[in-house]
């Protein structure tokens, strides 16, 4: 177990690290993994009403921040944290060379998939499709390796309502269940990738704190 026992040094760090989690869909499988990994946060990181961004751990020297999905990549990128957990969908919209992704972590498993109403039967052949989602580059390079023309309208959440709205014939979103496109009545048409998250690392952090960090890296792996 990782601990700051006196007995186990080898698992101590020598410098403030920090970690940067996303909110949202996969924070209980997050918890899970750091709990497995013998890591306690303080009490208020539990704590859904806490307003408290930068946590403690009894790592010492080790501290967790919570964040937006979206935001994950670019503290890290920008050095506010040394490591990160995200999704590698929301890798996909981002392009920053100061992010290193040595592991994929194996949770937050689900596709990136392109849906459409069940009963449409219209044919866009002859147009540029209106394609509705949160990950327009992902979605622009997906159908351009297919040689199609479409046109992405962003949105940031219910995205599966465009369809009836009638702003776009299709959408591109995360599925796990399908329960929501079905509760829709979208059906999809294609997958677009598997996703899963990712554990990124700043690399300048690495650089100059080299021992933490692969000792941290190292140690996740070991949970994959």
């Amino acid at each position: 177990m990782w601990s700051d026992d006196k007995k186990n040094k080898s698992m101590r760090i020598n410098s403030k690290i920090i970690l940067a989690i996303p909110k949202g869909r996969i924070k209980e499988e997050i918890i899970t993994l750091i709990d497995s990994l013998g890591m306690k946060p303080e009490n208020d990181f539990y704590k859904e009403t806490s307003r408290k961004l930068l946590f403690k751990t009894n790592i010492k020297k080790f501290f967790l921040t919570k964040v937006r999905n979206f935001d994950v990549p670019t503290i890290v990128a920008f050095g506010g944290a040394d490591l990160g957990i995200v999704g590698s969908d929301v890798l996909m919209e981002v392009d920053y060379e100061e992010i290193y992704t040595p592991l994929n972590l194996n949770i937050g498993n689900c596709s990136l998939v392109l849906a459409k109403q069940k009963q449409d039967t219209s044919n866009s052949s002859n147009s540029t499709i209106k394609i509705a989602t949160k990950y327009p580059i992902a979605t622009q390079k997906f159908f351009e390796d297919q040689g199609t023309q479409i046109e992405c309208i962003k949105l940031n959440g219910a995205i599966e309502i465009a369809p009836k709205l009638g702003i776009a014939e299709m959408i591109v979103d995360l599925v796990s269940t399908r329960k929501t496109l079905k509760e829709n009545g979208l059906e999809i048409v294609e997958k677009v990738a598997d996703i899963s998250s990712k554990l990124i690392v700043n690399r300048a952090s690495l650089k100059t704190q080299p021992d933490d960090l692969n000792k941290i890296i190292k140690f996740f792996e070991k949970k994959k």
